[in-house]
């Protein structure tokens, strides 16, 4: 059984999600929060494998009870919630430690099969949601970024692999793309994982644009 809180300060939504979720035999909503101190509190009483978790909330943002939540109960996975807009904030999110992001506006089996991959210990990034992420990282000027010593441990292929995962490619299309089979591709990904010290698939794409890979010619 799947334990899942949901955060969000419109009680319509949280009241729509937790409709949904309890009508599947395998997901269970154990708590609400209307706030993100509210989260807080909520995961550390009930203790879900799940926080599905909004950015823009009273009292603490989704923002700072992602990277609470994350440090002081690295077992449970958040996914972010955002508008199609897409907020400012799902980067930092991810990059504190959320395993994901989702469209509200998301088709409800979408929302469904987020859930459960999320606490399967992967990865979800929305494709429309990626797009809009990485279009925003690359237009938004900042600092220079320096390439981490860590990844000039990878090997040509595991570059071009996590190249591909910043483009937000899945598995499959990686695999279609390099002409390898599925288990090529989830071992190059689980080296990535190891090598770059990152939580789940949602940091290597941080990786790939903040170490400057992705500004780099193709090949």
């Amino acid at each position: 059984m799947i334990r899942v809180v949901i955060a969000d300060d419109q009680a319509l939504i949280r009241g729509a999600f937790q409709v949904l979720l309890d009508s599947e035999p395998d997901v269970e909503v154990v708590g609400q929060a209307a706030d993100g101190a509210a989260a807080l509190d909520a995961v550390a009483r009930h203790r879900p494998d799940v926080v599905l978790m909004d950015i823009r909330m009273p009292v603490m943002d989704g923002l700072e009870a992602t990277r609470r939540i994350v440090a002081e109960h690295p077992g449970v996975r958040v996914l972010v919630l955002t508008t199609f807009d897409l907020d400012e904030y799902v980067f930092a999110a991810i990059r504190g430690g959320a395993s994901g992001f989702l469209l509200k506006d998301a088709l409800p089996e979408d929302l469904l099969a987020a859930v459960r991959v999320v606490a399967a210990g992967e990865a979800l990034l929305a494709p429309r949601a990626t797009r809009l992420l990485v279009e925003e990282f690359a237009t938004r000027p900042g600092p220079a970024r320096r390439t981490p010593g860590a990844l000039a441990a990878l090997t040509d292929r595991e570059r071009e692999v996590l190249r591909l995962v910043g483009e937000g490619l899945s598995n499959a299309e990686i695999s279609d793309r390099l002409t390898v089979g599925a288990a090529t591709t989830k071992t190059h990904v689980a080296h990535l994982l190891t090598k770059l010290a990152a939580r789940d698939r949602a940091q290597l794409v941080v990786i790939a644009y903040t170490s400057g890979l992705m500004d780099q010619p193709a090949g």
